[in-house]
């Protein structure tokens, strides 16, 4: 049996369960509900604190580690230090690491997520220095060490061999699911409520367009005035934006049509945001694959996303494409996304065929396929 070690800190804070605390719960669901991965595969979770109350991590199919050391509540030894020689102890066959970083201590076969974002933020973001640096240093170190890389599109595996100067026959490609793809919801969007909105998911900074976004959406309430405005997610500008120019625009507007939500935890809920939407907005400029969009798409919401490779991988034409992050660009995008109405229902129809091939289950099975 091939034992395969998996990193699992990012399951330990749930507010924080975006793409990769995502990615790592749905592939361990994935793995609970197949007796033949787990004949052949025995899973070694690591984790820094303690074991989140999941369900999934309840069952005795995986062997379970907190390695951290608590009195001294350190991401950098745990992750640097303690977890890779506990995993070498463990002597595993393979070991994931999902963050995008290798630890150097760690020597033997392991499978490594990169992904162009984490690239750019290191590059070019706004994150502070220290987290810049261990995206420098670590990534490179997986791009150059690492057995195998996880891209998780086409579009992502083409810029991170690029961008890493990596072999495109060291990287394969894993393409996530919705977080509600495997829970439809209803037959669709929720059609009957009065009080219908279009919906931003996803935590906010210059790239995801969400000032821009909220601009867009002051220009055409004027033409389309039923509908508000619902974001979720973290304010993570340099400097803090998204409260103050919502509250801004709320008093042009005279009214509270917009509402922001720094997080919504409880996924049920999540789910009915997102049936109760008109159109899903996500227009960033490079994403590795965007959970958001296809987590709308799942249940039949169209959505609004950039004009590029990796969201004509995703939708192929069954998206409003929005030309550039501008304001302007967004506001005809949400123009159009309110107003046509046989490409509302176009969209919703195409997304049955489509989203099936962006489940969790696939991405699993993917993933297990390539492991060896």
């Amino acid at each position: 049996m091939t034992k395969l070690g998996i990193e699992c800190e990012n399951l330990e804070d749930n507010k924080s369960r975006w793409g990769i605390g995502q990615m790592v719960l749905n592939l361990l669901k994935e793995y609970e509900k197949n007796l033949e991965w787990q004949k052949e595969y025995k899973l070694y979770l690591y984790f820094n604190q303690f074991i989140p109350d999941d369900e999934v991590l309840r069952n005795p199919i995986f062997i379970k580690r907190v390695v951290g050391w608590k009195f001294l509540k350190s991401f950098n030894i745990f992750y640097h230090i303690l977890m890779p020689l506990r995993a070498l102890r463990d002597n595993l066959d393979f070991m994931f690491f999902p963050a995008y970083m290798m630890p150097p201590l760690y020597y033997r076969k392991a499978i490594v997520t990169l992904t162009n974002d984490a690239y750019y933020e290191y590059k070019k973001g706004f994150l502070p220095f220290k987290y810049r640096l261990a995206y420098g240093l670590f990534t490179n170190w997986a791009a150059k060490f690492a057995y195998k890389i996880l891209a998780i599109s086409e579009a992502s595996k083409k810029e991170v061999a690029k961008l890493y100067n990596i072999s495109l026959d060291k990287i394969f490609v894993s393409r996530l699911g919705g977080r509600l793809s495997n829970q439809r919801t209803g037959d669709g969007p929720d059609k009957s409520s009065s009080n219908r909105y279009i919906l931003y998911v996803g935590q906010m900074f210059p790239r995801r367009h969400a000032k821009e976004s909220i601009l867009a959406f002051e220009i055409i309430a004027k033409e389309h005035p039923e509908p508000s405005f619902i974001m979720v997610g973290k304010d993570k500008y340099k400097n803090p934006t998204i409260d103050n120019l919502v509250k801004t625009v709320n008093d042009r507007l005279g009214k509270e049509k917009i509402i922001h939500y720094d997080y919504i935890q409880n996924d049920e809920e999540m789910c009915k945001l997102y049936r109760g939407a008109l159109l899903t907005v996500y227009v960033s400029d490079h994403e590795a694959f965007g959970l958001p969009p296809v987590e709308a798409a799942s249940i039949g919401v169209p959505v609004i996303v950039m004009d590029n490779e990796l969201n004509h991988e995703l939708f192929g034409d069954s998206a409003f494409f929005a030309k550039s992050g501008s304001v302007n660009d967004i506001a005809e995008a949400m123009h159009n996304g309110l107003s046509n109405e046989y490409l509302r229902e176009k969209f919703t129809k195409d997304y049955i065929e489509i989203i099936p091939k962006l489940s969790w289950h696939n991405f699993t099975k993917n993933f297990f396929e390539n492991v060896k």
